[in-house]
Protein backbone atom coordinates (compact mmCIF):
# COMPACT_ATOMS: atom_id res chain seq x y z
CA UNK A 1 0.00 0.00 0.00
CA UNK A 2 0.97 3.04 -0.73
CA UNK A 3 -0.08 7.30 -0.67
CA UNK A 4 -0.23 9.08 -3.98
CA UNK A 5 -0.46 13.17 -4.56
CA UNK A 6 -2.38 14.54 -7.23
CA UNK A 7 -4.35 17.64 -7.79
CA UNK A 8 -7.62 18.39 -6.99
CA UNK A 9 -9.36 20.81 -9.13
CA UNK A 10 -9.31 23.76 -7.19
CA UNK A 11 -5.56 23.53 -7.06
CA UNK A 12 -5.40 22.30 -3.45
CA UNK A 13 -3.36 19.02 -2.35
CA UNK A 14 -5.11 15.83 -1.79
CA UNK A 15 -4.14 12.89 0.11
CA UNK A 16 -5.01 9.22 -0.80
CA UNK A 17 -5.16 7.24 1.93
CA UNK A 18 -5.14 4.01 1.46
CA UNK A 19 -4.49 2.00 4.86
CA UNK A 20 -0.99 3.76 5.99
CA UNK A 21 -0.08 4.18 8.90
CA UNK A 22 -0.46 8.62 9.72
CA UNK A 23 2.66 9.07 10.06
CA UNK A 24 3.10 8.04 6.64
CA UNK A 25 -0.13 10.18 5.72
CA UNK A 26 2.08 13.28 7.24
CA UNK A 27 5.28 12.42 5.61
CA UNK A 28 3.18 12.62 2.31
CA UNK A 29 1.98 15.51 2.89
CA UNK A 30 4.89 17.36 4.29
CA UNK A 31 6.92 16.29 1.03
CA UNK A 32 4.09 17.64 -1.65
CA UNK A 33 4.50 21.17 0.35
CA UNK A 34 8.01 20.93 0.37
CA UNK A 35 7.76 20.53 -3.22
CA UNK A 36 5.44 23.42 -4.09
CA UNK A 37 6.49 26.88 -5.56
CA UNK A 38 4.38 29.98 -6.09
CA UNK A 39 5.08 32.49 -8.48
CA UNK A 40 4.23 36.15 -7.69
CA UNK A 41 3.83 38.81 -10.48
CA UNK A 42 5.31 42.00 -8.49
CA UNK A 43 3.69 44.40 -10.67
CA UNK A 44 3.68 46.59 -13.19
CA UNK A 45 1.43 48.60 -11.08
CA UNK A 46 2.46 47.71 -7.43
CA UNK A 47 3.62 50.44 -5.52
CA UNK A 48 6.98 49.40 -4.31
CA UNK A 49 8.27 48.04 -8.23
CA UNK A 50 9.76 51.96 -8.78
CA UNK A 51 7.20 53.00 -11.57
CA UNK A 52 5.86 50.21 -14.55
CA UNK A 53 8.75 47.63 -13.40
CA UNK A 54 7.22 43.75 -13.77
CA UNK A 55 8.89 41.45 -11.61
CA UNK A 56 8.39 37.45 -11.91
CA UNK A 57 9.01 36.14 -8.53
CA UNK A 58 9.11 32.13 -7.95
CA UNK A 59 8.83 31.69 -4.31
CA UNK A 60 9.57 28.96 -1.67
CA UNK A 61 7.63 29.88 0.99
CA UNK A 62 9.20 33.54 1.59
CA UNK A 63 12.14 32.60 -0.37
CA UNK A 64 12.67 34.11 -3.51
CA UNK A 65 14.30 30.56 -5.42
CA UNK A 66 14.16 32.73 -9.03
CA UNK A 67 13.47 36.29 -10.01
CA UNK A 68 13.01 37.94 -13.31
CA UNK A 69 12.34 41.34 -14.88
CA UNK A 70 9.63 41.85 -17.07
CA UNK A 71 10.00 45.10 -19.06
CA UNK A 72 8.18 47.31 -22.04
CA UNK A 73 5.24 48.29 -20.05
CA UNK A 74 6.71 52.14 -20.60
CA UNK A 75 8.10 51.97 -23.69
CA UNK A 76 7.57 55.18 -26.09
CA UNK A 77 9.78 55.07 -28.96
CA UNK A 78 12.10 57.85 -28.64
CA UNK A 79 15.11 56.56 -29.90
CA UNK A 80 12.86 55.81 -33.32
CA UNK A 81 11.02 59.24 -32.97
CA UNK A 82 14.76 61.02 -33.35
CA UNK A 83 15.48 59.33 -36.93
CA UNK A 84 12.47 61.80 -38.19
CA UNK A 85 13.56 65.00 -35.68
CA UNK A 86 16.27 67.43 -36.63
CA UNK A 87 19.38 67.03 -34.43
CA UNK A 88 18.41 70.13 -32.35
CA UNK A 89 14.64 68.71 -32.17
CA UNK A 90 15.98 65.28 -30.67
CA UNK A 91 16.92 67.52 -27.53
CA UNK A 92 12.85 67.65 -26.40
CA UNK A 93 12.64 63.58 -27.43
CA UNK A 94 16.20 62.49 -25.08
CA UNK A 95 14.90 64.68 -22.43
CA UNK A 96 12.29 62.37 -21.47
CA UNK A 97 13.99 58.74 -21.49
CA UNK A 98 15.19 58.86 -17.49
CA UNK A 99 12.84 61.75 -17.00
CA UNK A 100 14.35 62.02 -13.13
CA UNK A 101 17.61 63.47 -14.29
CA UNK A 102 16.46 65.17 -17.61
CA UNK A 103 19.91 67.08 -17.67
CA UNK A 104 21.98 64.45 -17.97
CA UNK A 105 20.11 62.63 -21.14
CA UNK A 106 20.39 66.21 -22.89
CA UNK A 107 24.01 66.79 -22.27
CA UNK A 108 25.17 63.18 -23.52
CA UNK A 109 23.24 64.18 -26.56
CA UNK A 110 24.61 67.13 -27.14
CA UNK A 111 27.88 66.49 -26.58
CA UNK A 112 27.77 63.43 -29.11
CA UNK A 113 26.33 65.80 -31.67
CA UNK A 114 29.42 68.62 -30.80
CA UNK A 115 32.00 65.98 -31.47
CA UNK A 116 30.27 64.70 -34.78
CA UNK A 117 30.79 68.74 -35.90
CA UNK A 118 34.21 68.74 -34.42
CA UNK A 119 33.16 71.84 -32.09
CA UNK A 120 33.76 70.84 -28.74
CA UNK A 121 36.27 73.05 -27.86
CA UNK A 122 34.40 76.01 -29.69
CA UNK A 123 31.71 76.02 -26.55
CA UNK A 124 31.57 78.92 -24.86
CA UNK A 125 32.73 78.31 -21.24
CA UNK A 126 30.06 79.97 -19.36
CA UNK A 127 27.10 77.44 -21.39
CA UNK A 128 29.77 75.06 -20.52
CA UNK A 129 29.52 75.75 -16.61
CA UNK A 130 25.76 76.35 -16.65
CA UNK A 131 25.34 72.41 -18.10
CA UNK A 132 27.43 70.98 -15.32
CA UNK A 133 25.41 73.38 -12.58
CA UNK A 134 22.48 72.02 -14.07
CA UNK A 135 23.32 68.22 -13.98
CA UNK A 136 24.60 68.53 -10.53
CA UNK A 137 21.91 70.17 -8.78
CA UNK A 138 19.86 67.33 -10.89
CA UNK A 139 21.87 64.90 -9.30
CA UNK A 140 20.95 66.02 -5.97
CA UNK A 141 17.29 66.25 -7.11
CA UNK A 142 17.39 62.52 -8.39
CA UNK A 143 19.04 61.14 -4.86
CA UNK A 144 16.30 62.91 -2.97
CA UNK A 145 13.84 60.96 -5.02
CA UNK A 146 15.94 58.00 -4.51
CA UNK A 147 16.00 58.12 -1.01
CA UNK A 148 12.26 59.62 -0.47
CA UNK A 149 11.08 56.99 -2.61
CA UNK A 150 13.00 53.77 -0.68
CA UNK A 151 11.95 55.29 2.29
CA UNK A 152 8.58 54.92 1.74
CA UNK A 153 8.65 51.55 0.11
CA UNK A 154 9.75 50.02 3.53
CA UNK A 155 7.16 51.88 5.26
CA UNK A 156 9.04 54.81 6.14
CA UNK A 157 6.47 58.51 5.32
CA UNK A 158 9.39 60.73 6.62
CA UNK A 159 11.66 60.54 4.27
CA UNK A 160 9.07 61.04 1.50
CA UNK A 161 7.89 64.40 2.96
CA UNK A 162 11.93 65.50 3.40
CA UNK A 163 12.86 64.43 -0.14
CA UNK A 164 10.44 65.99 -1.80
CA UNK A 165 10.33 69.26 0.34
CA UNK A 166 13.99 69.79 -0.96
CA UNK A 167 13.53 68.50 -4.24
CA UNK A 168 10.67 70.91 -4.70
CA UNK A 169 12.99 74.03 -4.37
CA UNK A 170 15.45 72.52 -6.97
CA UNK A 171 12.57 72.04 -9.42
CA UNK A 172 11.65 76.11 -8.59
CA UNK A 173 15.35 76.69 -9.51
CA UNK A 174 15.12 74.76 -12.68
CA UNK A 175 11.80 76.54 -13.68
CA UNK A 176 13.17 80.05 -13.47
CA UNK A 177 16.26 78.96 -15.72
CA UNK A 178 14.51 76.67 -18.44
CA UNK A 179 10.67 77.55 -17.98
CA UNK A 180 10.01 74.09 -17.08
CA UNK A 181 10.44 72.04 -14.01
CA UNK A 182 11.07 69.13 -16.08
CA UNK A 183 11.78 67.64 -20.04
CA UNK A 184 13.11 70.88 -20.38
CA UNK A 185 14.97 71.13 -23.50
CA UNK A 186 17.15 73.68 -22.16
CA UNK A 187 20.93 72.44 -23.44
CA UNK A 188 21.26 72.37 -27.10
CA UNK A 189 23.99 71.16 -29.28
CA UNK A 190 26.22 74.48 -29.48
CA UNK A 191 25.55 75.41 -25.97
CA UNK A 192 22.79 76.57 -23.97
CA UNK A 193 18.94 77.65 -25.36
CA UNK A 194 19.43 81.31 -23.00
CA UNK A 195 21.74 82.93 -20.74
CA UNK A 196 20.64 82.95 -16.86
CA UNK A 197 17.51 84.94 -16.00
CA UNK A 198 18.10 87.66 -13.60
CA UNK A 199 18.03 86.70 -10.11
CA UNK A 200 18.97 82.84 -11.07
CA UNK A 201 22.15 83.38 -9.28
CA UNK A 202 20.41 84.69 -5.74
CA UNK A 203 18.27 81.84 -6.16
CA UNK A 204 21.36 79.41 -6.60
CA UNK A 205 22.89 80.49 -3.74
CA UNK A 206 19.70 80.37 -1.31
CA UNK A 207 19.73 76.65 -2.45
CA UNK A 208 23.08 76.46 -0.99
CA UNK A 209 22.31 77.75 2.26
CA UNK A 210 18.61 75.89 2.35
CA UNK A 211 19.98 72.61 0.99
CA UNK A 212 22.63 71.40 3.57
CA UNK A 213 20.21 71.63 6.46
CA UNK A 214 17.17 70.39 4.54
CA UNK A 215 19.95 66.59 3.80
CA UNK A 216 20.78 66.64 7.49
CA UNK A 217 16.69 66.25 8.28
CA UNK A 218 17.08 63.53 6.02
CA UNK A 219 20.41 61.32 7.71
CA UNK A 220 18.99 62.25 10.97
CA UNK A 221 16.09 60.41 9.76
CA UNK A 222 17.93 57.42 8.00
CA UNK A 223 21.14 57.12 8.93
CA UNK A 224 21.50 55.61 12.14
CA UNK A 225 17.89 54.37 12.26
CA UNK A 226 17.83 50.90 13.70
CA UNK A 227 14.99 49.61 11.68
CA UNK A 228 16.16 51.22 8.31
CA UNK A 229 19.68 49.78 8.79
CA UNK A 230 17.81 46.17 9.59
CA UNK A 231 16.05 46.53 6.19
CA UNK A 232 19.39 47.09 3.94
CA UNK A 233 22.39 46.22 5.91
CA UNK A 234 23.13 42.74 3.79
CA UNK A 235 20.25 42.96 1.52
CA UNK A 236 20.78 42.88 -2.36
CA UNK A 237 24.03 41.83 -1.88
CA UNK A 238 26.63 42.44 -4.92
CA UNK A 239 30.67 42.54 -5.20
CA UNK A 240 33.02 43.85 -7.86
CA UNK A 241 32.87 40.71 -9.37
CA UNK A 242 29.73 40.55 -9.99
CA UNK A 243 29.28 44.56 -11.01
CA UNK A 244 32.13 43.82 -13.57
CA UNK A 245 30.28 40.79 -14.89
CA UNK A 246 26.94 42.51 -14.98
CA UNK A 247 28.25 45.80 -16.28
CA UNK A 248 26.43 47.64 -13.06
CA UNK A 249 27.71 51.30 -12.50
CA UNK A 250 27.25 54.19 -10.31
CA UNK A 251 26.20 53.91 -7.29
CA UNK A 252 26.42 50.03 -7.08
CA UNK A 253 29.72 49.86 -8.40
CA UNK A 254 31.05 51.84 -6.04
CA UNK A 255 29.55 50.60 -3.19
CA UNK A 256 32.12 47.52 -3.74
CA UNK A 257 34.92 50.01 -3.00
CA UNK A 258 36.24 50.70 -6.66
CA UNK A 259 36.31 54.63 -7.08
CA UNK A 260 35.12 54.50 -10.37
CA UNK A 261 33.17 58.06 -11.70
CA UNK A 262 33.53 59.03 -15.93
CA UNK A 263 33.94 62.45 -14.24
CA UNK A 264 36.98 61.61 -12.78
CA UNK A 265 37.79 58.53 -15.39
CA UNK A 266 37.30 60.31 -18.16
CA UNK A 267 36.45 63.88 -17.44
CA UNK A 268 34.15 66.00 -19.66
CA UNK A 269 32.43 69.92 -19.58
CA UNK A 270 36.21 70.77 -17.76
CA UNK A 271 34.94 68.44 -14.63
CA UNK A 272 39.02 67.65 -13.79
CA UNK A 273 38.85 71.53 -13.21
CA UNK A 274 36.33 70.56 -10.73
CA UNK A 275 37.55 69.59 -7.04
CA UNK A 276 35.70 66.87 -5.28
CA UNK A 277 35.51 63.15 -4.41
CA UNK A 278 33.93 60.03 -5.59
CA UNK A 279 32.25 58.77 -2.67
CA UNK A 280 32.58 55.12 -2.09
CA UNK A 281 32.00 52.15 0.46
CA UNK A 282 32.65 48.43 0.85
CA UNK A 283 29.22 46.67 2.02
CA UNK A 284 28.35 46.01 -1.51
CA UNK A 285 24.83 46.41 -0.19
CA UNK A 286 21.72 48.69 0.02
CA UNK A 287 22.32 50.72 2.66
CA UNK A 288 26.27 51.59 1.57
CA UNK A 289 24.10 52.57 -1.81
CA UNK A 290 22.08 54.85 0.31
CA UNK A 291 25.34 56.48 2.06
CA UNK A 292 26.90 56.60 -1.40
CA UNK A 293 23.81 58.75 -2.62
CA UNK A 294 23.89 60.87 0.56
CA UNK A 295 27.65 61.66 -0.22
CA UNK A 296 27.33 62.35 -3.59
CA UNK A 297 24.96 64.87 -3.09
CA UNK A 298 26.86 66.91 -0.41
CA UNK A 299 29.98 66.28 -3.15
CA UNK A 300 27.96 67.83 -5.61
CA UNK A 301 26.86 70.95 -3.18
CA UNK A 302 30.85 71.49 -3.32
CA UNK A 303 30.58 71.60 -7.46
CA UNK A 304 27.73 74.18 -7.34
CA UNK A 305 29.48 76.27 -5.31
CA UNK A 306 32.57 76.04 -7.46
CA UNK A 307 30.37 76.87 -10.67
CA UNK A 308 28.67 79.92 -9.35
CA UNK A 309 32.84 81.27 -9.13
CA UNK A 310 33.15 80.16 -12.48
CA UNK A 311 30.43 82.25 -13.89
CA UNK A 312 32.13 84.41 -15.87
CA UNK A 313 30.33 86.87 -18.34
CA UNK A 314 29.98 86.03 -21.89
CA UNK A 315 28.11 84.09 -24.76
CA UNK A 316 26.02 80.97 -24.18
CA UNK A 317 25.51 79.43 -27.85
CA UNK A 318 28.35 78.79 -30.18
CA UNK A 319 29.34 82.02 -32.53
CA UNK A 320 28.39 80.24 -35.72
CA UNK A 321 25.30 80.85 -37.38
CA UNK A 322 25.51 77.35 -39.31
CA UNK A 323 24.78 75.91 -36.10
CA UNK A 324 23.25 78.43 -33.26
CA UNK A 325 19.65 77.52 -33.19
CA UNK A 326 17.55 78.90 -32.02
CA UNK A 327 19.20 81.92 -32.15
CA UNK A 328 19.42 84.81 -29.49
CA UNK A 329 16.60 83.80 -27.32
CA UNK A 330 15.49 85.69 -24.10
CA UNK A 331 12.85 85.79 -21.44
CA UNK A 332 10.01 87.94 -22.17
CA UNK A 333 6.99 89.05 -19.95
CA UNK A 334 5.28 86.25 -22.20
CA UNK A 335 7.52 83.73 -21.72
CA UNK A 336 10.64 82.56 -23.70
CA UNK A 337 10.92 83.86 -26.64
CA UNK A 338 13.40 85.49 -29.93
CA UNK A 339 15.03 88.50 -28.68
CA UNK A 340 14.13 91.78 -30.66
CA UNK A 341 17.13 92.51 -31.75
CA UNK A 342 17.98 89.29 -33.86
CA UNK A 343 14.20 89.62 -34.98
CA UNK A 344 15.15 93.34 -36.52
CA UNK A 345 18.74 91.45 -37.70
CA UNK A 346 17.05 88.30 -39.59
CA UNK A 347 14.28 90.60 -40.85
CA UNK A 348 15.47 93.44 -41.50
CA UNK A 349 19.27 94.43 -41.16
CA UNK A 350 20.93 91.09 -42.50
CA UNK A 351 20.03 88.97 -45.62
CA UNK A 352 22.77 86.20 -44.61
CA UNK A 353 20.93 85.62 -41.45
CA UNK A 354 18.00 85.45 -42.86
CA UNK A 355 18.86 82.70 -45.16
CA UNK A 356 20.70 80.96 -42.21
CA UNK A 357 17.78 81.00 -39.78
CA UNK A 358 15.39 80.01 -42.39
CA UNK A 359 17.81 77.07 -43.67
CA UNK A 360 18.31 76.33 -39.41
CA UNK A 361 14.53 76.53 -38.79
CA UNK A 362 13.19 74.54 -41.73
CA UNK A 363 16.24 72.07 -42.65
CA UNK A 364 18.35 72.04 -39.06
CA UNK A 365 22.17 71.84 -39.28
CA UNK A 366 23.49 69.54 -41.19
CA UNK A 367 25.92 67.03 -39.32
CA UNK A 368 29.16 65.10 -41.25
CA UNK A 369 29.05 61.30 -41.64
CA UNK A 370 30.44 59.34 -38.81
CA UNK A 371 29.26 58.33 -35.17
CA UNK A 372 30.26 58.79 -31.90
CA UNK A 373 29.96 57.16 -28.36
CA UNK A 374 29.95 59.44 -25.69
CA UNK A 375 29.58 58.77 -21.65
CA UNK A 376 28.92 60.98 -18.74
CA UNK A 377 28.43 60.07 -14.83
CA UNK A 378 24.55 60.13 -14.39
CA UNK A 379 22.81 59.90 -11.16
CA UNK A 380 22.50 55.91 -12.05
CA UNK A 381 25.90 55.05 -13.69
CA UNK A 382 27.26 55.48 -16.98
CA UNK A 383 24.82 56.94 -19.33
CA UNK A 384 26.15 56.26 -23.05
CA UNK A 385 24.93 58.37 -26.57
CA UNK A 386 25.47 56.61 -29.81
CA UNK A 387 25.04 58.44 -32.72
CA UNK A 388 25.66 57.97 -36.47
CA UNK A 389 25.44 60.60 -39.11
CA UNK A 390 24.96 60.04 -42.62
CA UNK A 391 25.80 63.84 -43.62
CA UNK A 392 21.97 64.85 -43.49
CA UNK A 393 19.53 66.72 -40.74
CA UNK A 394 18.55 64.10 -38.85
CA UNK A 395 20.30 61.30 -37.26
CA UNK A 396 20.64 58.19 -38.98
CA UNK A 397 20.58 55.99 -35.74
CA UNK A 398 20.30 57.20 -31.88
CA UNK A 399 20.64 54.59 -29.29
CA UNK A 400 21.24 54.93 -25.19
CA UNK A 401 23.20 52.93 -22.97
CA UNK A 402 21.15 53.47 -19.78
CA UNK A 403 22.62 52.51 -16.65
CA UNK A 404 18.95 51.99 -15.34
CA UNK A 405 18.29 49.05 -18.24
CA UNK A 406 21.92 47.43 -17.26
CA UNK A 407 21.62 47.90 -13.89
CA UNK A 408 18.62 45.51 -13.80
CA UNK A 409 20.71 42.77 -14.85
CA UNK A 410 21.11 42.30 -11.14
CA UNK A 411 17.87 42.01 -9.59
CA UNK A 412 18.44 38.30 -9.66
CA UNK A 413 22.00 38.40 -8.37
CA UNK A 414 20.71 40.51 -5.43
CA UNK A 415 17.21 39.30 -4.57
CA UNK A 416 17.42 35.03 -5.29
CA UNK A 417 17.90 32.78 -1.83
CA UNK A 418 16.42 35.76 0.07
CA UNK A 419 13.24 37.04 1.75
CA UNK A 420 10.64 38.33 -0.72
CA UNK A 421 10.39 41.64 1.61
CA UNK A 422 14.34 42.24 0.92
CA UNK A 423 13.35 42.55 -2.87
CA UNK A 424 11.78 45.91 -2.15
CA UNK A 425 15.25 46.93 -0.27
CA UNK A 426 17.60 45.81 -2.95
CA UNK A 427 15.26 47.43 -6.36
CA UNK A 428 15.81 50.69 -4.25
CA UNK A 429 19.32 50.44 -3.90
CA UNK A 430 19.29 49.98 -7.86
CA UNK A 431 16.78 53.08 -8.04
CA UNK A 432 15.46 52.37 -11.75
CA UNK A 433 13.91 54.46 -13.73
CA UNK A 434 11.75 52.63 -16.22
CA UNK A 435 11.77 55.99 -18.46
CA UNK A 436 15.88 55.23 -19.05
CA UNK A 437 15.03 51.38 -19.42
CA UNK A 438 12.30 51.06 -21.69
CA UNK A 439 12.88 54.13 -24.18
Amino acid sequence: MKSGMRAHEHNSAVVNVDGQDWDEVLAAAADSAADERIVVNMGPQHPSTHGVLRLILQLDGEIVTEARCSIGYLHTGIEKNLEYRTWTQGVTFVTRMDYLSPFFNETVYCLGVEKLLGVTDDIPERATVIRVLLMELNRISSHLVALATGGMELGAMGPMFYGFREREHILSVFEAITGLRMNHGYIRPGGVAVDLPDGAVRQIQELLVSLPRGLKDLEDLLTANHIWKARTQGVGYLDLAGCLALGATGPILRSTGLSHDLRKAQPYCGYENYEFEVVTDLRCDSYGRYLIRVGEMHESLKIVEQCLDRLTPGPVMIDDRKLAWPGDLELGPDGLGTSDSHVANVMRDSMEGLIHHFKLVTEGLRVPAGQVYVAIESPRGELGAHLVSDGGTRPYRVHYRDPSFTNLQAVAAMCEGGMIADVIAALAGIDPVMGGVDR
